[in-house]
């Protein structure tokens, strides 16, 4: 009888390549700096949310150039009450108050006191529309970049900040105002001393 010698089996498991590894480190790290990435931002926008909108100290300087070319700083207006109302022309609310803003400027505008329209987010043909419509003659320009909005911390528009003559914020108004309010509001200002 012949022994019958199978041929040998190979039982060594088989080997399947390496993983790359510069893959898997370069995959770990951008998956941690976009989870970081994401942590912080949602940290940003919860510490943004916090803040309210200014309503005493100091009010904020700032330089507008008008949709006509003039340029009005804050601070250069000391001595002056001054009325800013962020405002847009795709806001409903802003309609609603643009007329009495307008009779309240032409009311007190040669009594010390000086409006500014700020424009915030807007395309300037529907603001300059937005400005005719309403007959509009106050100082109003736009706010590029929100550079102003994001210094008062406003929340929307339309929204109004009273400076008093020394340049102290004296409260704000979110939302349209409707009369007798903002003339209230300037004649108490008006009423107040002012020593340089």
């Amino acid at each position: 009888m012949t022994e019958i010698n199978p041929e040998p089996v190979d039982q060594t498991t088989p080997v399947e390549p390496a993983p790359n590894r510069i893959w898997s480190t370069t995959g770990r790290l951008v998956v941690v700096f976009l989870v970081v990435g994401l942590i912080a931002l949602l940290a940003w926008g919860l510490v943004q949310a916090e803040k309210t909108p200014l309503e005493e100290g100091m009010a904020p300087d700032f330089t507008l150039t008008s949709f006509d070319g003039r340029t009005y700083t804050l601070s250069d207006l000391r001595g002056n009450v001054v009325i800013i109302n962020f405002w847009a022309s795709w806001c409903p609310p802003c309609r609603e108050e643009a007329a009495y803003l307008e009779r309240t400027w032409r009311k007190y505008k040669d009594k010390g006191v000086i409006f500014i329209g700020v424009d915030y987010a807007d395309a300037e043909k529907p603001a300059l529309a937005y400005i005719d419509e309403f007959d509009i003659t106050y100082f109003n320009g736009p706010d590029l970049g929100t550079r102003i909005s994001q210094s008062y911390n406003i929340k929307g528009v339309p929204e109004t900040y009273y400076v008093a003559k020394d340049g102290t914020l004296r409260g704000n108004h979110i939302g349209p105002l409707f009369e007798p309010e903002l003339d209230n509001r300037i004649d108490e200002l008006l009423s107040e001393p002012y020593t340089k």
